[in-house]
C-alpha cells in the first residue's frame, strides 16, 4: 500500500505565499510522476501542475510565473511554492504520484490540504 501524506495548507491573504509539501512512501525508481491537483467546491479537480520523474515539468496556466513544482531527488516528495496568490486559488490541493509497475500506471492520491485565500 502507497501512502500519500500532504502538509502545508493553511490561510493567507491575496499576495501571500504558501508553500506545500508531499511525500510518499514508496521507492523514487517505482515512480512516473508526482504532482498536484486541486478543487474548489462545486468544481472539478484541475492539474495545478507535475514532474515527470527524469522528465519534464508542466503547469497549468493559471498558475504559471506564480507556482513553482520541484521534487527531492533523493526521496518521493514534490513541493508546490504558491506565490501570488489570488481567490480564486483556494480549494483543497491534492498530492497525486502515478506509478508504473509492470507496464501498467497507477494512481495514488493524498488526503487533500486545503488552501484559502481571503481578503
Amino acid at each position: 500500500q502507497v501512502h500519500v501524506v500532504e502538509s502545508g495548507g493553511g490561510l493567507v491573504q491575496p499576495g501571500g505565499s504558501l508553500r506545500l509539501s508531499c511525500a510518499a512512501s514508496i521507492s523514487i525508481h517505482a515512480i512516473n510522476s508526482m504532482g498536484w491537483y486541486r478543487q474548489a467546491p462545486g468544481k472539478e479537480r484541475e492539474l495545478v501542475a507535475n514532474i515527470v520523474f527524469g522528465g519534464s515539468t508542466n503547469y497549468a496556466d493559471f498558475v504559471k510565473g506564480r507556482f513553482t513544482i520541484s521534487r527531492d531527488n533523493a526521496k518521493a516528495a514534490v513541493y508546490l511554492q504558491m506565490s501570488s496568490l489570488k481567490p480564486e486559488d483556494t480549494a483543497v490541493y491534492y498530492c497525486n504520484l502515478n506509478q508504473l509497475y509492470a507496464g501498467q500506471k497507477y494512481d495514488y492520491w493524498g488526503q487533500g490540504t486545503q488552501v484559502t485565500v481571503y481578503s
